[in-house]
């Protein structure tokens, strides 16, 4: 019981820290990205109208805001495993929550898929690259693939972790069909992030209940220096959501919705909680799939349209949704789903 208490004493510091950090450095991000005119340009094509004309309002409005949750991560990560090293203090153990087993490819893949998309960010502001600026979607799914791979690899040939775990039903033991199955999924994952990045504090508030989620079911499991990790994501998203809802002060950016994307995939994966991840993130299933329901329709009925604008959220703002309810609702749906995700989990552990 003891070391029970610690643990959830240990997670609570850490993500209401992680929450005063983030803010406390807020001003210092924000000032650096307007002096340097770090704003994303909205498209303005002829061939996306309804969007344009939605997001005009937000020109020059600063990007790369996702720096402070997955910066606020590594730092909270960092300075008690670097102390716990030096002076082997029981207090600083305490807070170190940095292991191999946990929490070492979760960070890693956190900060890969972070860097990759700081620097997409900066090429679409710069406008270098593609037409409009940043990487072209072949290169950014050629990249989350290669991300994928190196963790797929890492958890079949260095953790021996070929089981998938279907609720109700029970273990799987797939042999190397688990390699594309994860690569699947990071994709995935990473993509859905990225299409529910459109709407101020959108995909912020959907990642907060995700990682509520996430974070529970790691700690139901023992895994208890992975929920802590989901806890400082949660203390960051909140510091980053006081700035980023209506009207935001800076954007989440490629930088944060790849980052915590690809942590997400992640998280599910060393949870074994993959068929669990469509429920807790209905939210993304439904984005991803307004997109592809859009672009198979065009293609294949001359251009006609499903929805007004997609991802969905846009349509509902082109039906005439004022954004803040967009966002509202969006998040009430996220946070009922991902408590369904949740009770899932706990049912299918008490009946095994």
């Amino acid at each position: 019981m003891h070391n029970v208490n610690n643990t959830i004493i240990a997670l609570f510091v850490l993500t209401a820290l992680s929450f005063v950090v983030s803010i406390a450095w807020t001003p210092l991000l924000t000032k650096f990205l307007y002096r340097h005119k770090l704003g994303k340009p909205t498209r303005n094509t002829a061939a996306t109208p309804i969007f344009s004309s939605l997001h005009q309002s937000k020109e020059g409005t600063p990007t790369m805001g996702g720096v402070l949750i997955w910066g606020t991560t590594v730092v909270l990560a960092f300075i008690p495993w670097m102390l716990d090293r030096v002076f082997h203090i029981e207090f600083f153990h305490r807070f170190n929550f940095f292991t191999r087993a946990e929490t070492l490819l979760p960070l890693g893949a956190l900060v890969a898929a972070s860097l990759v998309g700081l620097v997409d960010d900066f090429f679409n502001v710069r406008k270098i690259g593609s037409a409009v600026g940043g990487l072209r979607v072949r290169q950014r799914l050629l990249i989350y693939t290669l991300i994928a791979v190196i963790g797929g690899i890492w958890f079949v040939a260095k953790l021996d972790w070929t089981t998938l775990h279907v609720p109700f039903v029970g273990n799987f033991d797939i042999g190397w069909w688990y390699f594309p199955i994860f690569v699947f999924i990071i994709v995935a994952t990473s993509l859905s992030v990225n299409e529910a990045d459109g709407l101020d504090g959108l995909a912020g508030g959907i990642m907060l209940s995700m990682f509520a989620a996430f974070g529970a079911i790691a700690y139901v499991q023992g895994h208890y220096h992975l929920a802590t990790l989901c806890g400082v994501i949660i203390g960051a998203l909140l510091a980053f959501l006081w700035f980023n809802i209506h009207p935001a002060r800076f954007f989440m950016g490629d930088t944060g919705a790849m980052g915590l994307g690809t942590l997400l995939g992640v998280v599910a994966m060393l949870t074994n909680t993959a068929f669990l991840l469509p429920i807790i993130g209905l939210l993304l299933v439904l984005e991803s799939g307004s997109v592809l329901l859009q672009v198979t329709s065009k293609r294949l009925r001359h251009g006609k349209k499903i929805f007004l604008s997609s991802p969905l959220h846009h349509h509902f703002q082109a039906k005439g949704w004022p954004e803040p309810k967009v966002v509202m609702r969006f998040w009430i749906i996220s946070g009922v789903s991902a408590a369904v995700g949740f009770i899932i989990f706990l049912i299918d552990l008490k009946l095994r």
